[in-house]
C-alpha cells in the first residue's frame, strides 16, 4: 500500500476515532441520564433508553463523519441516506443485543445495576462502533468509480 493511501487511511481512523469519543460521550450520557431520572432494571425499558442514546449518537456521527472523516466520499444525496440508516439499523441491532446480552451476564455478578449498565453499554458502544466504521467506509461513502482506495 503506498505512504499516502496509508495515511490517508490511519488519518480516517483518528477522525473517526474522535467524533467516535464524541458520540460516545453522547451515547452513555443519555443512558446515564434516562438512568438518573427513571432508574430501571426491565430490560424493555432498558432496551429504550439504548436505542434513544444509540439513535442520537448515530445522528451526531452522521453528520461529522459525512462532513469530515468521509467528505471526499460524501454525495449527501437519496442512496447515501438510505445505506447510512440501513446501517445504523443493524448497528443498533448490534448495540442493542450486545448491552442487553452483557447486562444479563453481568447481573449474575454482584455489582450495582449501573456499573454492570455501564459496563454493557461501553462494549455494545465499542462492537457497534467498529461495525459502524466498516459499514460507512465501504457501503456507506464507497463510490464504485474512485479508484483512489
Amino acid at each position: 500500500m503506498p505512504r499516502k493511501s496509508r495515511l490517508k487511511g490511519m488519518l480516517q481512523v483518528a477522525h473517526f476515532s474522535v467524533i467516535g469519543v464524541m458520540n460516545a460521550l453522547v451515547d452513555i450520557g443519555t443512558l446515564n441520564l434516562f438512568l438518573i431520572v427513571w432508574p430501571t432494571t426491565d430490560k424493555r425499558m432498558l432496551l429504550l433508553y439504548n436505542t434513544i442514546a444509540y439513535s442520537l449518537a448515530v445522528t451526531n456521527s452522521y453528520i461529522w463523519n459525512s462532513r469530515l472523516t468521509f467528505r471526499e466520499h460524501a454525495e449527501f444525496n437519496t442512496r447515501e441516506k438510505i445505506y447510512f440508516v440501513g446501517q445504523a439499523i443493524v448497528s443498533l441491532l448490534i448495540s442493542n443485543t450486545v448491552f442487553i446480552v452483557g447486562v444479563s451476564v453481568l447481573e449474575l455478578w454482584p455489582i450495582s445495576h449501573w456499573i454492570t449498565n455501564n459496563i454493557a453499554k461501553g462494549l455494545a458502544m465499542f462492537l457497534s462502533s467498529a461495525a459502524s466504521f466498516f459499514f460507512m467506509k465501504y457501503i456507506v461513502f464507497f463510490k464504485l468509480n474512485d479508484k483512489r482506495g
